[in-house]
C-alpha cells in the first residue's frame, strides 16, 4: 500500500486552511472577490484534472487561475505556456513562498491567503472504491518517505480526505 506524503508537505506552516478542497470555480472567485485584496489566493482541487490542484489569485476585479501540477518524482510545478520555463518545487510551501515573491510570472505576487471557514466533508468511500484505489493511488499520492516532522503514515486519501483527517487531530 502506498503512503501519501500530503500532510508533511505543508509542515511547518500554518497556511493549510489556504486549502479549500473541491470548490467551483465560481464558489473560489466569490470568495477571493470578497476579500477584495489584490494577491488574494487559495488553492482548490481542480475541476478538470483529477489530482491536479488550482492556484487563484485575485487582481483588480479579474480571478486568475494557474494549474498546479505534481511530477512523477514529487515535486509540484505550475503548468506553463508553451516556452516558459517551468519552475520545481518540493512542497507546496516552496511552491507558495516563491510565488510571494515579485516579477515570478503570475498577474501579481501572492499576498492574502484565502482561509476556509469550515472544515472540509470526508467523501464516503465505498468498499470497492477502497479496493480500486489501493491499486491505482490517486496522483496526489507518493510512496516517498517524508523528511519533515511530525509526519503521518496514512493509506492512500484524496486530498479533501487529508485535509479534513488532519484537523480531526488525527
Amino acid at each position: 500500500m502506498c503512503m501519501c506524503v500530503w500532510p508533511c508537505l505543508w509542515a511547518g506552516m500554518d497556511d493549510n486552511l489556504v486549502y479549500h478542497g473541491n470548490i467551483s470555480k465560481q464558489k473560489c472567485e466569490e470568495l477571493l472577490s470578497k476579500m477584495g485584496k489584490e494577491g488574494a489566493y487559495l488553492i482548490r482541487d481542480s475541476e478538470t484534472i483529477q489530482g491536479a490542484l488550482c492556484l487563484c489569485v485575485y487582481k483588480q476585479k479579474v480571478v486568475y487561475t494557474y494549474r498546479i501540477l505534481q511530477t512523477h518524482g514529487g515535486n509540484y510545478t505550475l503548468q506553463a505556456s508553451s516556452g516558459v520555463e517551468e519552475k520545481f518545487f518540493e512542497t507546496l510551501p516552496d511552491l507558495i513562498k516563491n510565488y510571494k515573491r515579485r516579477n515570478q510570472g503570475l498577474a501579481t505576487r501572492l499576498r492574502y491567503s484565502v482561509k476556509r471557514q469550515k472544515d472540509l466533508e470526508t467523501d464516503s468511500v465505498s468498499d470497492e472504491q477502497l479496493d480500486y484505489e489501493s491499486k491505482y493511488p490517486p496522483l496526489s499520492c507518493l510512496a516517498l518517505p517524508c523528511l519533515a516532522l511530525p509526519c503521518l503514515a496514512l493509506p492512500c486519501l484524496s486530498v479533501q480526505q487529508w485535509f479534513s483527517h488532519l484537523e480531526r487531530g488525527a
